[in-house]
């Protein structure tokens, strides 16, 4: 390795753990990765490789930090029990994935147990966050997140990184945005299929969403990217079906238990459910936008199916 003041373990190194080891190497951070796989198109641009979880202890120095870019659920705890025996006392643990934060609570407890501070790390913007500076939303430790605070620091946007407190509290924070990203894909979907359903204009949608993406009230990623995508192929081309990994069904199971209202996040999981009984240009644009900001599948996928399964394991 370089020798950097910095260093980073990555576990998992597909879409979003290999760009974030791009980025990390970009930023002058030393990135150790393992995977099932080598990735000899890492390794070239500086990522080393290890072969097992000794290797890659071994490249890092004391305090380690890791960061964990695998599923939800049973991969999380698979990964832990591989990992930690070869860690020590007062190393950093990350989970960026968008694992139920009852589940991150269980973790910390667990690596507590061994001095390992375990941070759930909750990670938004997608594959081009992971590439060119993420928002990271992390619970844990304040200890934990010390150490691990100056690598997540080069590798977010400005002011993406917040700690948001007790062991959790970044997944569960992640989740709410999770909700509410729903809720406004739903909010753009309906509104796309407004413009095409009237039958009075004969409108550009991508000329629409090109002048809501420039000082409209409405501006955001979500708007430019379905300019983006309106670009790349027609809505009708798409097919309705959505697939999703299923966290903000725990966020509206969550909600019921605490008796706390939220009508628009329930109803943008309904019209998920719906989506996959009939066809909608509502669904079409919310598909459009989920390929654009995280490389979603169109149509049927029984990878992500099965994932929405087995991806929680404590029941609320």
């Amino acid at each position: 390795m370089a020798g950097s003041d910095l260093q980073l373990g990555i576990v998992g190194l597909g879409k979003m753990g290999g760009n974030l080891a791009l980025q990390a190497v970009e930023r002058g951070i030393d990135v150790v990765g393992t995977a099932h796989h080598k990735k000899p198109d890492l390794e070239e641009q500086g990522v080393t490789f290890a072969e097992n979880y000794r290797d890659f202890a071994a490249y890092l120095k004391p305090p380690r930090v890791v960061y964990l870019s695998v599923p939800a659920g049973p991969p999380v705890d698979d990964v832990l029990a591989e990992l930690l025996p070869h860690l020590g006392v007062g190393d950093v643990v990350m989970d960026g994935g968008n694992s139920f934060y009852l589940d991150s609570m269980a973790r910390e407890k667990e690596c507590a147990e061994r001095g390992i501070l375990f941070l759930d790390c909750g990670t938004s913007g997608g594959y081009t966050g992971a590439r060119h500076g993420a928002c990271f939303m992390v619970g844990g430790p304040e200890e934990g997140y010390r150490i691990a605070e100056p690598v997540l620091r080069r590798l977010a946007v400005p002011e993406g990184l917040v700690h948001t407190g007790k062991p959790g509290s970044g997944h569960f924070v992640k989740l709410v945005h999770n909700g509410i990203e729903f809720g406004m894909l739903q909010a753009i979907g309906e509104g796309v299929s407004l413009m095409r359903g009237c039958g009075q204009f004969d409108l550009d949608l991508r000329a629409i969403f090109h002048n809501w993406a420039h000082g409209s009230v409405i501006r955001s990623w979500l708007v430019e990217l379905m300019e983006q995508g309106l670009g790349e192929r027609s809505i009708e081309s798409i097919e309705s079906y959505v697939e999703d990994t299923g966290e903000v069904n725990w966020l509206v199971e969550s909600a019921i238990q605490w008796e706390i209202p939220i009508p628009a996040t329930t109803i943008a999981i309904m019209e998920l459910f719906e989506s996959r009984e009939k066809d909608s240009d509502t669904h079409r644009a919310i598909a459009l936008m989920r390929h654009g900001f995280g490389g979603h599948p169109f149509g049927k996928d029984e990878h992500i199916a099965e994932e929405r399964r087995v991806s929680r394991i404590t029941k609320i």
